[in-house]
């Protein structure tokens, strides 16, 4: 293959990378402002009517599809891309040109091992329940009781601690990320890319913090 064409392939890797990832970071928002209804303080009324509605709902059966196609798109890119910098960069940079590379990217490949092991963990104690995959734990009423179950698992230090541990890391992963995707679109300039990183370091905190406030909720208020 020619050089031409390799690059293009690798710039065509990152173009769809970048779109599943913006994909992705939107779908967390969303994903956030329904465990956040966790917290409403009703025994679950309101969380358990958002999953009803989302679990029967046709359009967001379909998303599921398309998420799960985003996620291993993303995944596969990722991979793929981080085995392509192995090649091209068989020597170690030394530690001054290190020290020009931004650790966020520099360690999103390691970030993002760790948010799928803990997205395996977590799709097992709900998702794959739902889908019957798994048994229905004995203190759920149905394999669509996620509120018993979250109440359960976020009563559990040790889950717990894993979860907030493991959306620190996200949120590492996303600050770079945000940045990266609308870099590889094109969207880098001196007069708005100083504003995308603002954003972008705002998104990361706010995810990171909107889900981590959820067990440290169940763990010492509940």
């Amino acid at each position: 293959m020619k050089k031409s064409n390799l690059i293009l392939s690798s710039l065509s890797q990152k173009y769809v990378m970048a779109l599943a990832g913006i994909f992705l970071m939107l779908f967390l928002i969303f994903h956030l402002a329904t465990n956040l209804l966790l917290l409403a303080g009703d025994g679950g009324k309101a969380f358990g009517e958002a999953v009803g509605f989302l679990t029967e709902n046709p359009f967001v059966k379909v998303m599921e599809y398309v998420l799960f196609a985003g996620f291993l798109i993303h995944i596969i890119l990722g991979v793929i891309l981080q085995l392509h910098n192995y090649r091209s960069r068989p020597v170690k940079y030394h530690s001054a040109l290190r020290s020009e590379t931004s650790a966020f990217s520099r360690f999103m490949f390691h970030t993002g091992v760790i948010i799928f092991i803990f997205l395996v963990i977590h799709l097992a104690n709900f998702f794959f329940i739902r889908l019957g995959l798994l048994p229905t734990p004995d203190y759920a009423r149905d394999a669509h009781d996620f509120y018993s179950m979250a109440v359960v698992l976020f009563k559990n230090p040790w889950y717990s601690a894993l979860y907030i541990v493991s959306f620190v890391f996200l949120g590492f992963h996303l600050k770079h990320a945000f940045q990266s995707a609308f870099q590889s679109l094109g969207l880098n300039h001196t007069r708005y890319t100083p504003a995308i990183q603002w954003i972008g370091t705002i998104y990361a905190i706010a995810i990171s913090v909107g889900f981590a406030i959820i067990p440290v909720y169940f763990l010492f208020f509940y």
